[in-house]
């Protein structure tokens, strides 16, 4: 017969036993890890994932160096597992930092699953998360480049994106019938991203609580390298090699930014995508390079 213990870290403070504050990463990717080891000194992190053979791996590395963490196997399109997850951050103390870096790629799965974790999990997040988020607390998700030029939809369509409720999103005749492949999967469910989060910040604002997406550019994870080496790497390069930095961006970069949306610094801004891709945004408005135009 075996038992199962929950074990819930305290610390004292004047006399008070007080639960440590939790930092819940989902996705536990390069950008995820990373993100992790930034934010996760002297706090409880919940490191969730779909992969159980990577999250594995990474909660493992992460206790070598003297981290607290536990781990959680999680399906962001299924509410029911999100909920679960939400349920046992709060549980083991004040929930004060989500980060949201779960998703798929256009070269990683086809449009129905892109939609589903990219798209309405996501949503789901959003909504659990914004329904246990501690007074003071921040969350970021993060979005994509990819969406700040997904030009396709109408005022009506973005207020619908924003708004409608999670469990119809996907139900949206633009969003059921109008997606021709997954790189247009991926575009659409990054914008839905950006314009979620502007409707989500007023919910986590209800619990004194912020929430921003950050948009990556080119960025070198094992999930932008198979971008590069897929149909539109050639694009991608084009787009590099014309930016402002002309680099490729880094896991670190991205912990950068999300720190900051997560900090005390930045506790008036709520609702908000932070564009960081090494500039090929302004690149590509203003000075587009002839390879793309050509090749448009």
């Amino acid at each position: 017969m075996t038992s199962t213990r929950r074990y819930v870290s305290f610390h004292v403070h004047e006399g008070v036993i007080m639960s440590k504050q939790v930092v819940v990463i989902i996705g536990a990717g390069g950008m995820g890890e990373q993100i992790a080891r930034r934010q996760g000194s002297g706090k409880h992190l919940f490191l969730a994932d779909f992969n159980e053979e990577m999250l594995t791996s990474k909660v493992a590395a992460l206790k070598v160096d003297g981290f607290e963490v536990s781990s959680h196997v999680v399906d962001v399109s299924d509410r029911t597992s999100v909920k679960a997850l939400a349920e046992a951050a709060a549980a083991a103390g004040p929930v004060v930092e989500v980060i949201h870096t779960a998703g798929l790629s256009p070269t990683q799965a086809p449009i129905g699953a892109i939609l589903n974790v990219d798209l309405l999990g996501v949503a789901i997040v959003l909504d659990e998360f914004g329904a246990v988020i501690a007074d003071g607390g921040a969350g970021v998700v993060i979005a994509s480049m990819a969406g700040q030029t997904f030009g396709q939809l109408a005022p009506e369509q973005e207020f619908a994106l924003a708004t409608t409720p999670t469990d119809e999103l996907l139900g949206l005749p633009f969003v059921k019938e109008s997606i021709a492949d997954p790189g247009a999967a991926y575009g659409l469910a990054k914008r839905g991203n950006q314009l979620r989060v502007k409707s989500a910040s007023i919910l986590w604002g209800a619990r004194g609580g912020r929430v921003n997406t950050v948009s990556p550019g080119i960025i070198s994870t094992p999930m932008g390298q198979q971008e590069l080496d897929g149909p539109s790497g050639a694009y991608m390069r084009a787009m590099i090699e014309g930016s402002g930095t002309k680099r490729m961006g880094t896991p670190a970069d991205i912990a950068n930014a999300v720190s900051f949306l997560l900090s005390s610094e930045a506790s008036f801004i709520t609702g908000i995508d932070l564009l960081v891709d090494g500039g090929v945004i302004g690149a590509l408005t203003t000075n587009p390079p002839t390879f793309l135009t050509e090749g448009a």
